[in-house]
């Protein structure tokens, strides 16, 4: 027991590495994403929502296997498994919280923007000072729901063979002839959940209590 547990907790350390490198590039990433795709450029604005489109139309698994073998394929070039689920991991959900950021924008009353502008602001000094700050708490709920999706897509590295939570699990109820490996991977997944939506409704409750 002692070392199926030592194995399900290295896929689980591959699997946070897989989450919490795609939150550190794919949140930022999302803001431009977001500020493009309401460009009134069509030249900017258009093949971004394109982009938006293709990553949320096709599954993930499909991206991790074109992110991984189209490189070697078109151009020659390889690189390790890690490196490009978690590359497909971020662009896709860079387009995921791009849409979240870009309701959360829409959402704050028009008259902030012109009230801002009468004030003498400049549009960058509105978004980052007083647009982005009621963006971040509006959208606290969607963002949560994604980051637990995230949570359970990291099983998905296993496509490429990228040893986290679940291949482990897999390998593990292989070799002895048990359900139980997969049970317990159910157990850190939730767990994993859990301390997200723990972590959510704090942030919540702070940024109501300094009214945010």
């Amino acid at each position: 027991m002692a070392k199926l547990l030592g194995t399900m907790l290295s896929g689980s350390v591959v699997s946070l590495e897989i989450f919490f490198l795609t939150l550190l590039f794919s949140i930022p990433l999302a803001l431009p994403v977001a500020l493009a795709r309401r460009s009134r450029v069509r030249l900017i604005s258009i093949p971004v929502s394109f982009y938006v489109l293709v990553m949320r139309g096709t599954p993930l698994i499909l991206q991790i296997i074109f992110v991984y073998f189209a490189p070697y394929y078109l151009l020659g070039l390889s690189y390790d498994r890690f490196t490009a689920v978690v590359l497909a991991f971020v662009v896709n959900y860079a387009a995921y919280f791009a849409e979240i950021y870009r309701g959360g924008i829409d959402a704050v009353p028009r008259g902030q923007w012109e009230a801002a502008k009468v004030l003498g602001l400049s549009r960058s000094r509105t978004l980052f000072s007083v647009i982005l700050p009621q963006v971040v708490r509006r959208i606290l709920p969607a963002a949560s729901n994604e980051v637990m999706t995230l949570v359970k897509d990291t099983a998905l590295a296993q496509t490429i063979g990228v040893a986290e939570l679940f291949r482990a699990a897999q390998n593990a109820a292989a070799r002895e002839f048990s359900t139980l490996p997969i049970f317990i991977a159910g157990v850190f997944y939730f767990v994993m959940n859990w301390l997200v939506t723990v972590g959510f409704d704090a942030a919540e409750r702070k940024m109501s209590y300094y009214k945010i």
